[in-house]
């Protein structure tokens, strides 16, 4: 059987039974205090292992959810391409000019004059795909909008018609509106 250290040391004469003797003491008189009062001894070791521990913890839960969110917004994009595909309408690239707004310029798709009327009755809506525009009916618009508002570029809401432009117009009805006239 192996020697343990103090034996090994005293064999080898680098220590004395009066030194094994006082270290074994101090060792039980330690034992015996720490579990007198219940001391519990931290080591500086032990203290950055487990701070360290945490730290890494911590970055792979931030990491975690940046990769969560990246893959949301991915699968986000791709519902959104799916709708636009799946319902996207001809715009028969007729002769009417149908102008919106994309933030703050101003862009033109041109269509056929039924297309233009869905637009305006509030039928159809006009959204971002790609690098492009494409006419989705309004019900798939709202559906994109729930997914991303910056998809949806425009459309004609209820809401968006005054009502109080009736009374205003009144005091027009005794003028005539050429016929010629497209806003």
């Amino acid at each position: 059987m192996a020697l343990s250290l103090q034996e090994q040391l005293l064999k080898a004469g680098l220590a004395d039974k009066k030194k094994v003797q006082q270290v074994k003491r101090e060792k039980h008189k330690k034992t015996k205090q720490q579990q007198k009062h219940k001391v519990v001894e931290v080591s500086e070791s032990k203290l950055a292992a487990e701070q360290a521990k945490a730290q890494k913890i911590a970055k792979d839960k931030a990491l975690n959810a940046k990769a969560k969110a990246e893959a949301e917004q991915k699968a986000i994009a791709a519902q959104i391409k799916q709708l636009i595909e799946l319902n996207r309408q001809p715009k028969d690239n007729g002769d009417v000019a149908c102008n919106f707004t994309d933030g703050t310029v101003i862009k033109r798709l041109y269509v056929n004059q039924t297309t233009q009327n869905r637009i305006s009755q509030g039928k159809l809506a006009i959204v971002r795909f790609g690098t492009g525009y494409e006419l989705v009916p309004m019900p798939v618009a709202d559906k994109i909008a729930q997914r991303d508002e910056q998809a949806v570029v425009y459309r004609v809401d209820q809401a968006d018609v005054d009502t109080s432009s009736a009374e205003e117009d009144d005091w027009y009805a005794d003028y005539q509106i050429p016929d010629d006239l497209t806003w």
